[in-house]
C-alpha cells in the first residue's frame, strides 16, 4: 500500500484546521464534549508538585510506557504514571483522546479533544514524557513494513471489540462496527508497534489488555518481547487485579493455587468467606465489595421448586454468562461458542426425560443491550419439553435457591460454578475459566467426553458429589480468588475522585503509603509477582486474622 505524506494526509490536514480553531476560539470556550478530564484537571497541578518534592532516586529505575484511551481510563492511568514517577521511574505516558469506542468521530473533533487533553496534561511534562499517540498515527498503513503477526493481532482485537460491544459471539461480514474498530485498532497498532520498536521501554502497562486500543497495545508489546503488565478492577475498593505478560481478564491463578492451595482452610478465611457469601445470597452488598450479585432475595428452595414445577428427578442447573462478556471472549473449549454449548446441551437433555435441566439466564442481561440467551434458545427451540425449564433474567428467582435444589452444575465460565462446587455439587466446566482443573471440578476435553461425563453423573448423581476434602479446597480457592488474587491499591476506577481525595499522591508516596502500596507498584513495573514468596507471608497473616478480609 502506498505511503502518504503530509500534503495528502487527512489526519494532518484536519489537525492543522483544529489547531487554528483551538488557538483562535476553542481554547477559551466552555468545554462541552463527552470527552472530559475534569477529575484529573482539578488535582494534576498539586500531584505533579508532590512528585517533584517526594520523588526518590531509584537505582533500579525502569523505562516505563503506560498507555490508555477513553477519558476515564486516561485519568486512572495518569495517577498510576505519577505514582511511578514518584518512585523514581522514567515514565512515558501515551494516550488516545477517545470518549467512545463504538461511534464515529470527525478528525476535526478528535483533534480538538486531543488539544484539550494536551492542555490538561501539560503539567505532567515536568515529571515524565507525554506522547499524544494521535500525532504518531497514519490513516494509510503499509503493512509490508510490519511482521504479519501485527495485522493478525489487530484483527483479533477488532473481533473481540465488536463481540464485546454487540454482546454476540459471531460477527457478520462487513459489520460496520467491526470495520470501525479495525480502522482504529490498525492505526493505533501500527503507531504503537513503531514507537515501542524505536524506544524499547523496559515495561509496558495497559488497562485491561484484551479489548480496544489497550488490547492492541498489549499485543504490540508482547510481539516485541517487552515485559507487559495489564490491570483491571473488580468490585472491591482499594484493590487491583494485575497480570504480568498476560491478559488480566484471563485470571490465571495457577501460580497462586500452587503456592497456597492444597492445605486446610484457615478458620479466619472461612469466616470472611461466609460473610461475603451471605451477602451474595441475600442480594446485598458487604464490606469493601460494591456489587449486588442477585436482584432478588432468597424465597427458599421449596418455594422456587413449586413455582417452576420441579419434581424429584435430578435437577441440573445451567447458569449462563452474558453473551460477549469479557469473561467469555476466547474461552471456547469443547464448542465454538457459549451459545452453541447451551443449544447443544438442550438437545442432549431432550433425550434425557429422567433429568430436569434448569437454565438460569444471567440477570446481568437486564443491564445490557445485546442478544439475550433467551432469544438464542427461542430461535432454536419452538417449545421446550416439560423437563427443561428456562429462568429468564427478569424472573425474581435467586440463583442460590436454585443451587440448593440442584444435583449437578453445568457452566461455561461463570463464577456460579465455583459456588456450586463449594456446595459439594459435581460441576462440569465447559469453557476456559480460572477455577477449572484445580481438583474440584469435572473438566471434559471435548464434546464426546462431555456427553460421557454427563451420562455417568446423571446415572448416579449422589456418588458424583465432591468429597469433603474437595469441597474444602473449593472454599479455599474461593477465598484466595476473592481476597488474595487482588492486591492493595489506593485508587479504584469507579471511585477515582473520592479515592484520590482520601489518599492523595503525597500520602501514597510517604512512608505509610509506601508500606501499603509500594509492592503493588513494583509489580506494575515488572517485578515478578512470586505467589510462592508472597504466599509464605500471607499464610501466617491469614492464620492470625481476626476475620477481616485483606487484613
Amino acid at each position: 500500500m502506498k505511503k502518504i505524506n503530509s500534503r495528502n494526509n487527512p489526519l494532518k490536514n484536519s489537525a492543522l484546521a483544529a489547531q487554528v480553531y483551538w488557538n483562535i476560539k476553542g481554547r477559551n470556550k466552555t468545554w462541552s464534549s463527552h470527552f472530559k478530564l475534569e477529575g484529573i484537571s482539578q488535582v494534576i497541578q498539586g500531584a505533579v508538585k508532590d512528585v517533584e518534592q517526594l520523588a526518590v532516586n531509584n537505582p533500579k529505575a525502569k523505562q516505563v510506557f503506560i498507555f490508555a484511551t477513553l477519558h476515564y481510563w486516561i485519568e486512572q492511568a495518569v495517577l498510576i504514571a505519577l505514582a511511578l514517577a514518584g518512585q523514581g521511574h522514567h515514565v512515558t505516558f501515551c494516550y488516545l483522546p477517545y470518549a467512545e469506542w463504538d461511534k464515529e468521530i470527525s478528525k476535526f473533533d478528535l483533534k480538538r479533544q486531543d488539544l484539550y487533553a494536551q492542555g490538561i496534561l501539560e503539567p505532567l511534562q515536568k515529571v515524565m514524557k507525554v506522547v499524544p499517540l494521535l500525532d504518531e498515527m497514519k490513516e494509510q498503513i503499509s503493512w509490508s513494513d510490519f511482521p504479519s503477526e501485527v495485522l493478525e493481532a489487530v484483527r483479533q482485537v477488532a473481533f473481540y471489540d465488536t463481540m464485546y460491544t454487540q454482546q454476540v459471539e459471531e460477527i457478520k461480514e462487513g459489520d460496520p462496527l467491526y470495520n470501525l474498530r479495525l480502522q482504529r485498532d490498525s492505526m493505533a497498532g501500527a503507531a504503537i508497534y513503531s514507537w515501542l520498536k524505536q524506544n524499547k521501554p523496559d515495561v509496558v502497562i495497559v488497562p485491561n489488555g484484551t479489548i480496544l486500543e489497550m488490547g492492541v497495545a498489549y499485543r504490540m508489546a508482547r510481539l516485541q518481547g517487552i515485559r507487559t503488565v495489564s490491570f483491571e478492577f473488580a468490585d472491591q475498593r482499594e484493590r487491583i487485579w494485575l497480570a504480568q505478560d498476560d491478559e488480566i481478564m484471563s485470571h490465571d491463578t495457577r501460580d497462586l493455587w500452587e503456592a497456597l492451595g492444597n492445605q486446610p482452610l484457615p478458620e479466619a478465611a472461612k469466616t470472611a468467606l461466609d460473610d461475603l457469601l451471605s451477602s451474595r445470597r441475600g442480594a446485598s452488598t458487604w464490606g469493601d465489595f460494591a456489587r449486588r450479585w442477585q436482584a432478588a432475595p432468597s424465597q427458599g428452595a421449596s418455594t422456587v421448586a413449586k413455582g417452576l414445577g420441579l419434581d424429584k428427578r435430578p435437577i441440573v442447573l445451567l447458569p449462563t454468562n452474558v453473551l460477549g462478556d469479557s469473561l467469555t471472549l476466547g474461552r471456547q473449549k469443547i464448542t465454538n461458542s457459549m451459545a452453541e454449548w447451551v443449544v447443544d446441551t438442550i438437545r442432549y437433555f431432550l433425550q434425557k426425560p429422567n433429568a430436569q435441566l434448569v437454565i438460569r439466564v444471567h440477570p446481568g442481561e437486564l443491564k445490557t443491550h445485546g442478544t439475550s440467551m433467551v432469544e438464542v434458545i427461542e430461535d432454536n427451540f419452538a417449545r421446550l419439553p416439560e423437563n427443561i425449564h428456562l429462568v429468564r433474567p427478569e424472573d425474581p428467582i435467586n440463583t442460590y435457591d436454585l443451587i440448593e435444589l440442584a444435583s449437578v452444575g453445568l457452566v461455561y465460565t461463570t463464577t456460579v460454578g465455583l459456588e456450586m462446587a463449594m456446595a459439594g455439587l459435581p460441576v462440569v466446566v465447559t469453557g476456559r475459566t480460572h477455577y477449572a482443573q484445580k481438583g474440584f471440578t469435572y473438566d471434559p476435553v471435548d464434546w464426546p467426553a462431555y456427553q460421557n461425563m454427563l451420562d455417568k453423573i446423571l446415572a448416579k448423581p449422589r456418588e458424583a458429589r465432591l468429597s469433603p476434602k474437595q469441597t474444602e479446597q473449593a472454599w479455599l480457592y474461593a477465598y484466595l480468588f476473592f481476597f488474595e488474587f487482588s492486591l492493595p491499591f489506593p485508587w479504584h476506577l469507579l471511585w477515582l475522585t473520592e479515592d484520590f481525595k482520601a489518599r492523595p499522591l503525597r500520602f501514597v508516596l510517604n512512608p505509610q503509603g509506601q508500606a501499603r502500596y509500594a509492592q503493588t507498584f513494583n509489580y506494575l513495573v515488572g517485578e515478578p509477582l512470586d505467589w510462592k514468596k508472597r504466599g509464605l507471608a500471607r499464610l501466617q497473616e491469614i492464620q492470625n486474622m481476626d476475620g477481616k478480609p485483606n487484613a
